[in-house]
């Protein structure tokens, strides 16, 4: 707990820094975070996996809490206590496979070998279960049939043992951290070269003398059309403005340096314009297990002209935009809303923004959501690090990279609570 308090500037930073430099900056300085709390946690020879849980999940929860808009910062929590669950079970199962196999060495008996054989199984499913909480008499009990199967020969023996097994603890706890952070590195490293990976299917998707249709602007989209460019197709890019931010101006001129034909178009254009357009190509804020997309504002738009024209409707997204949860679960703010002077110039309204009328509220109300809930009728095709997928597969690609037992991040009740 001693560690927790040095970190609280850091999850204010995080909370600072995802409306500066994008979902993809947020999750890797919340990983690298990680990784250090992983690193610098003491682990007990007893629970260690669950130490590790304890830890991740205490600042896992404060950034949740400093950013919950931000759903990558959660994302990657759930990674990291998975990864963790994931690397104590191969652990404890290899482990537990020696003890066995040792055991098996010393007799030739076939039916011996078939009693340790099931028992491996027991074994490893008991000391599956007890890593995950903190240890009891019946942990205690579940354990002992796997020292049974060591035989035992003498007391001095017996000492030796205890001490090589007291070894093995320390020898263990240190592998586990060691693995941990090995596979937060390579989470990492999935996160900063995402758009590369995504990019290198640009030419699987894009054709020659195609119409791109986007909104807004997203790296991801950038370098995916321009990845397209480089293998020679030639293709013009539509970009709607993405008011009020007009973060589609920003796209365009980028575009136009890399040297892509661009045409820039109000919002409100999109239906007049998608008849010409054979795909539209989009970013998202977050991917949810449902396959329904939260995008930037002004998407749902975009989703439903496409529908109409049955124009493909595919949104580019990293692993770490994968949301485990649905947009119904409370633990999901699935908007906010953003100053009004993005709309309006104070000035120029504040007539009309006074409280002159006496009834104690202002007489115009201005409303300016940030994001948009597509629902995966609408999505025709997902292209992630991982490849393409249709809306109706990502709840299983989303189940392979988190733990039901970390939907939600929250630390373990102790007695005194």
């Amino acid at each position: 707990m001693t560690q927790i308090e040095p970190q609280n500037q850091l999850t204010l930073d995080l909370s600072r820094k995802h409306k500066i430099e994008g979902s993809q900056a947020t999750a890797r300085q919340t990983a690298e975070l990680l990784r250090s709390v992983i690193s610098q946690q003491r682990v007990p020879y007893t629970n260690q996996a669950g130490a590790l849980i304890d830890a991740v999940k205490a600042i896992g929860e404060q950034l949740i809490a400093a950013n919950p808009v931000e759903l990558a910062v959660g994302n990657i929590v759930r990674r990291v206590l998975h990864i963790i669950r994931e690397e104590d079970l191969s652990l404890t199962t290899a482990a537990i496979g020696g003890l066995n196999l040792s055991a098996v060495s010393d007799d030739e008996n076939d039916d011996d070998r078939d009693g340790d054989s099931t028992l491996s199984a027991a074994a490893v499913a008991a000391a599956a279960r007890s890593t995950l909480r903190p240890p009891s008499l019946q942990t205690l009990l579940e354990d002992t049939p796997v020292s049974a199967a060591v035989p035992q020969t003498s007391s001095s023996g017996g000492d030796s043992e205890g001490k090589s097994k007291s070894a093995d603890k320390s020898s263990r706890s240190r592998k586990l951290k060691h693995d941990v952070i090995e596979a937060v590195n390579e989470l990492i490293q999935d996160i900063v070269t995402c758009h590369e990976q995504i990019a290198e299917q640009a030419v699987e998707h894009i054709h020659q003398n195609e119409v791109i249709l986007t909104l807004g602007s997203s790296r991801t989209v950038l370098e995916f059309l321009f990845a397209a460019k480089e293998k020679k197709r030639s293709f013009r890019v539509f970009v709607a403005e993405g008011a009020p931010r007009y973060q589609g101006h920003l796209l365009a001129k980028e575009l136009v340096a890399r040297g892509l034909q661009t045409t820039l178009i109000t919002d409100s254009a999109v239906f007049a314009m998608i008849s010409r357009v054979n795909m539209v190509i989009v970013g998202a804020h977050a991917v949810m297990a449902n396959g329904g997309v939260i995008a930037p504002v002004g998407m749902n738009l975009v989703a439903l002209a496409a529908q109409k024209h049955a124009v493909p409707f595919v949104v580019l997204a990293g692993s770490h935009k994968l949301c485990p949860l649905y947009p119904h679960n409370p633990e999901v703010l699935l908007n906010e809303l953003r100053s009004p002077s993005e709309l309006l110039d104070f000035g120029e309204f504040s007539d009309c923004m006074d409280f002159g009328s006496g009834s104690g509220s202002p007489l115009l109300h201005v409303v300016n959501p940030a994001f948009d809930y597509v629902p995966p009728k609408l999505v025709s095709l997902f292209i992630t690090d991982a490849g393409g997928h249709n809306p109706s597969y990502m709840y299983r690609l989303i189940a392979d990279y988190y733990s039901a037992d970390d939907l939600v991040v929250q630390r373990r009740a102790t007695a005194g609570n």
